[in-house]
This record gives C-alpha cells, sequence and structure tokens, in this order.
C-alpha cells in the first residue's frame, strides 16, 4: 500500500481552528514536523483542506 509523506512548511498562526484541527489531527506540532500516513481517502481529504501548509510525497 502506498503511504504519504506529510511535511508542515508553513505556521498555522492566522488560519481558521479547523485548520489547525485538522494539523494536530495529522500528528503535525510545527514546521519541519513530518508525519507517514497511508494513502487512505480520509487523509486526502483532510490534506485537501490544508494544502497550502504542507507538502505531500507519495513514498512506497
Amino acid at each position: 500500500m502506498a503511504q504519504l509523506k506529510i511535511t508542515q512548511v508553513k505556521s498555522y498562526i492566522g488560519s481558521k481552528q479547523n485548520h489547525r484541527d485538522t494539523l494536530r489531527s495529522l500528528g503535525l506540532k510545527r514546521i519541519n514536523d513530518v508525519v507517514v500516513k497511508d494513502d487512505r481517502p480520509e487523509f486526502r481529504g483532510m490534506l485537501r483542506s490544508v494544502r497550502h501548509l504542507v507538502t505531500v510525497e507519495e513514498v512506497n
């Protein structure tokens, strides 16, 4: 199964509360934090809402 490497590249200061909550639920707390998640529709939807704060790479 493919996995996604998610890196927070921008601060959440000044963003909406639901974006902050989404980052926290993904496991991202600060800039340059990296998490690896399975490529599932739930995570894709979360990433779509915070796409301006993170970068996403596919990992095998």
